[in-house]
């Protein structure tokens, strides 16, 4: 039986280390890359970002709006990078944000999760605020297919705030979120392994503000937050302590800032970052 997801990103990890390019071709990007505001140049964007990531990191994460923004062409560019990212061994996370009930979110994870999908990604970011119950389908269908589904947990948004540190029961929205996640992720694998749904937190998030805390089993944590908006490779042990191993720190603007030229360079030199910080 092959692994389930999560023990995928386990080894990916520890292999590649945590970095994670995303691919987010928006308008200021497009421009500066000497690229069309249309479908093509986001799919020129998207590709050239995928061969600038193959073998240098493990994974990436392309943002669906940016593509989405271009109507049918535009999902037809995210296609082509979705296929040639996967083709090329890496680890494809959607940023969708889907979040639904019933069959409606069934649907959505069949776009995504289903292989052989036009779609098909290795895994899916969603929105748990129609309650985590309504995620099932999803988690059971990427399950099957050993892929993985990204639940939005503590986000790094000042907006996110209120909403995710209220108190239910004793304990926060977001604290409440991870307790789902783990109670899925506990019925689903065997003792030691990480589990499969994974959560997103901010790498600029303060778990103690936000009232949520180390958590078992293991899983992959999304962490948006390094690069431009703040976090540095060095601060990943302090942030996410005995967590920090399963982390993925998701850059984009402070790679793909640097250019078509200048990208692959760029990924090196924040892999070394990543490594430099990881030997303490």
């Amino acid at each position: 039986m092959s692994a389930g997801f999560g023990e995928r990103v386990r080894t990916a990890l520890r292999s590649s280390g945590p970095l994670c390019v995303g691919i987010d071709p928006h308008a200021a990007l497009l421009d500066a890359w000497g690229l069309t505001q249309d479908a093509a140049g986001v799919r020129e964007f998207g590709l050239r970002v995928v061969a600038a990531a193959a073998d240098r990191v493990a994974i990436v994460k392309p943002q669906v709006s940016f593509f989405e923004r271009f109507g049918s062409a535009g999902f037809g560019a995210l296609e082509d990078v979705l296929a040639e990212a996967r083709a090329a061994g890496l680890i494809v996370i959607a940023d969708a944000k889907r979040g639904d009930i019933g069959s409606t979110m069934d649907a959505y994870a069949a776009a995504w999760l289903t292989p052989g999908s036009p779609l098909e990604a290795d895994a899916l970011t969603a929105s748990p605020y129609l309650g985590v119950g309504a995620l099932d389908g999803a988690f059971a269908l990427a399950g099957q297919h050993g892929k993985g589904v990204f639940v939005l947990a503590a986000t790094s948004n000042r907006e996110a705030e209120p909403l995710q540190r209220s108190r239910q029961d004793d304990r926060s929205v977001a604290a409440g979120v991870l307790a789902e996640v783990s109670l899925r992720n506990a019925a689903a694998v065997a003792p030691g392994e990480w589990g499969s749904i994974g959560v997103v937190i901010g790498a600029t998030v303060d778990w103690p503000a936000a009232g949520i805390e180390t958590f078992a089993p293991s899983a992959p944590i999304l962490a948006p937050g390094f690069g431009a908006q703040g976090a540095e490779p060095a601060d990943l042990g302090d942030r996410f302590g005995a967590m920090a191993a399963s982390v993925i720190a998701s850059e984009s603007r402070s790679i793909l800032g640097a250019g078509p030229d200048g990208i692959r360079a760029a990924i090196e030199a924040r892999v070394a970052q990543y490594q430099e910080a990881a030997r303490g």
